[in-house]
């Protein structure tokens, strides 16, 4: 109840006042189990990927915002889940996994923390795992955005990518991670101007 209380109230903030434009959204499978992989920006990212996306997001968010009783609360109320950063931290992939076996979204920052210039940068290994291990589509996503009040932000959605051909070449996490921030990167290069 809460994530819906919240998408209404960040949307109808966001959407004026950073002036977001959603692309492909419709590329987003309404059932089964989905991974939505976004490059990362800025901490406003996750809530307005929540916000366009047309799912339920339970999004993977560094450990540390988690100390805090209200802040940490408020994020598990929301569906998010503490992941130890530069980690294999096994009870966050355990997470992901049973996410995924529901049936339900999980939004993902493969580079695992915010790019500097706002470009798409280089992919950690968690992704490929998770789309490896699962049987979910990976929807990539792309934000351009600098974040300034009332200039243009675009979120594009691309179509879900083909992993049963990373699966048949035996592709490694990181191959996969790779091959999904690669398919942002060419959403960024489309969309950029």
């Amino acid at each position: 109840m809460l994530y819906k209380i919240a998408k209404f109230i960040i949307s109808i903030l966001f959407y004026p006042i950073y002036r977001i434009k959603v692309v492909g959204k419709q590329h987003i499978p309404k059932k089964g189990p989905v991974i939505i992989c976004s490059n990362h920006t800025s901490n406003l990212d996750p809530p307005v990927v929540g916000i366009t996306a047309s799912r339920t997001i339970h999004f993977m968010a560094k450990e540390e915002l988690f100390t805090g009783k209200l802040l940490g609360g408020i994020l598990r109320r929301v569906h998010a889940f503490p992941v130890k950063r530069g980690l294999a931290d096994r009870n966050a992939l355990r997470s992901g996994l049973a996410i995924l076996k529901e049936g339900e979204t999980l939004g993902l920052f493969p580079e695992g923390t915010r790019s500097k210039d706002g470009k798409p940068g280089d992919a950690l290994p968690g992704v490929g795992f998770f789309a490896l291990r699962s049987q979910a589509e990976v929807v990539p996503c792309v934000i351009i955005s600098d974040y300034k009040l009332f200039h243009r932000t675009k979120v594009i959605y691309g179509e879900p990518m083909d992993v049963e051909s990373f699966r048949k070449n035996k592709a490694s996490a990181k191959e996969m991670s790779e091959g999904i921030m690669q398919e942002i990167r060419n959403l960024y290069e489309i969309h950029k101007n």
